[in-house]
């Protein structure tokens, strides 16, 4: 559905929702109900917020899709009777379930209708949601709470041409340096060329993922380069402004070099094993912890050196979102707004944070001495300095951009270097000037037929919402999925889940790859030959 066709009742939604705000803990921070200025005394605030909760009394059944993580759901379900005490007579019956974040942008697109009511998803789904009609834009009271309490970059990461779209929960999705204290000094954290030496002479690894494009980027806005793609209101990406083929761009091809041709470089970043260093995120702080014990350090990325000139590494900065679905009841969606920015305010940031060490958007929590003294929020803070906020970006662009990790691994000189720049420069033409039947259509991509998720396989129209692969080898073990217009914004894994797991090839064989999708459910199927 797009945006158009509901675009009379988002205003009216818009309109309803401002007028009920809910006040966290924090009321002295947050505008409270029916008034947008947040000049009024706390008795007034009080009296407001119990006239909100009587206009808004009722029970109401929602639906939820919070983190897959162990405690998650429980957390949310306590933070939702919290809100009710907060809210007398607002009577909320939730069913909560576990969807991992990076996966939740695609089920909902996938099938809006059947969508829950609220749910968390990763900044970069943002666009597709919203080219979708699936989120429901917080009103003018709403949006000046969100602004007034969470960072600006968790604020731009939840607008799209400049409207807000979602609530920001976290500002921790983004990289940094975890190392081995014992090989590596504090001083050497601060070279890539000490790290390589110090892994190399001790038998360690340095895992670094340079063939995903998300780390690869790293290399690149070290120089001064950027990618920035820009769309429509309605989510359409139309244009991108982008300098990695330059001469900046073949000196963080040169710098990528010296690490991915070095013996101890592993692309790996998931896993510990024989780890000197590694680059990842908070959510492998445990595993960090586990692994290096005593000696473990953290801290901000790496300089390289190119030419007698140093660069420091960046990063893309990123966080996790609430979304809230449009409704057709205006009373249901001005409490799920009030929800929402209860579940994303000051008080439940702080809570996720001592119970999963989730870094808040929320500037309070951000400067409480809890979260001051978190060694890896510290790392990631201090790494967040040479930064980009990760905006919304064309689905393709992730394929594209990776390979130029593999290209430096491969590289035998500059000319090689520059042209691997050259092709990524003819792959970005190529998506913009793509046709609307090649946005359309759908092909098999994986670790199949020689290829490493680099080559899209074509499927043909075989009848009504039906297409099929020309007939693939395939071996036992490898893995596939389906999607449309060879980017990620549309997928399809085992059992037809959007966004789901890979499909893994059970046995040795020539398969058709049959894709049957009525544009809410959807099934694949590999058919022996």
């Amino acid at each position: 559905m797009k945006m158009s066709k509901i675009l009379s009742l988002i205003l009216v939604l818009v309109m309803v929702t401002a007028c009920f705000v809910a006040c966290g803990k924090e009321e002295s921070n947050t505008p409270n109900a029916g008034s947008s200025t947040g000049t009024e005394s706390n008795a007034g605030k009080e009296e407001n917020k119990t006239n909100a909760s009587a206009e808004l009394a009722g029970t109401y059944d929602i639906t939820m899709w919070v983190s897959e993580k162990e405690g998650v759901a429980d957390q949310f379900k306590q933070q939702i009777a919290a809100f009710m005490t907060a809210n007398p007579g607002i009577v909320i019956n939730a069913q909560i379930e576990g969807v991992t974040e990076a996966d939740a942008g695609s089920k909902v697109v996938a099938d809006v209708a059947t969508a829950p009511d609220i749910y968390c998803f990763a900044q970069d789904q943002l666009a597709r949601l919203v080219q979708a009609a699936a989120l429901a834009t917080p009103g003018k009271a709403a949006a000046e709470n969100i602004k007034a309490n969470n960072d600006a970059g968790a604020v731009a990461a939840s607008s799209v041409a400049g409207t807000l779209y979602a609530y920001p929960m976290t500002s921790d999705n983004g990289f940094y340096l975890y190392y081995d204290t014992s090989i590596i000094s504090e001083a050497e954290a601060d070279s890539l060329e000490s790290i390589i030496a110090a892994c190399e002479k001790n038998g360690k690894k340095f895992r670094f993922a340079l063939e995903n494009a998300w780390y690869t980027a790293s290399f690149f806005f070290a120089t001064g380069c950027h990618s920035n793609w820009t769309m429509t209101a309605e989510g359409e990406f139309n244009a991108i402004d982008d300098n990695f083929n330059s001469p900046e761009g073949l000196i963080a091809m040169k710098g990528m070099t010296k690490l991915a041709q070095s013996s101890c470089y592993d692309s790996d970043a998931d896993i510990f094993a024989d780890a000197g260093a590694i680059v990842t995120g908070i959510w492998n702080a445990g595993a960090a912890a586990d692994h290096f014990g005593a000696n473990l350090g953290a801290t901000d990325l790496p300089s390289f050196e190119v030419d007698g000139k140093s660069y420091h590494l960046g990063s893309y900065t990123g966080n996790k979102l609430m979304g809230v679905k449009p409704q057709t009841d205006a009373k249901k969606a001005a409490v799920l707004s009030l929800l929402a920015q209860y579940l994303t305010g000051e008080e439940c940031q702080k809570q996720r944070f001592a119970s999963f060490e989730w870094g808040p958007s929320n500037v309070a929590v951000q400067a409480s001495a809890e979260v001051q003294n978190n060694a890896s929020l510290a790392a990631l803070a201090k790494q967040n300095a040479f930064g980009q906020p990760q905006g919304q970006i064309h689905g393709a662009w992730w394929d594209i951009a990776k390979v130029l990790g593999a290209d430096a691994k491969a590289a035998a000189d500059d000319a090689a270097l520059q042209t691997a720049l050259d092709n990524y420069d003819k792959a970005i033409d190529a998506v913009l000037n793509m046709s609307d039947e090649a946005k359309l259509a759908w092909s098999v991509i994986g670790g199949i037929c020689g290829t490493s998720w680099d080559t899209d396989f074509p499927m043909n129209a075989d009848g009504e919402n039906t297409w099929v692969s020309d007939a693939l080898d395939l071996n036992a073990g490898e893995e596939l999925k389906v999607r449309q217009g060879a980017s990620w914004d549309v997928n399809f894994g085992a059992n037809g889940e959007p966004g789901g797991a890979n499909i893994v090839v059970e046995a040795t064989g020539k398969y058709v790859v049959k894709l049957v999708y009525d544009g809410t459910t959807a099934s694949v199927e590999l058919i022996a030959q």
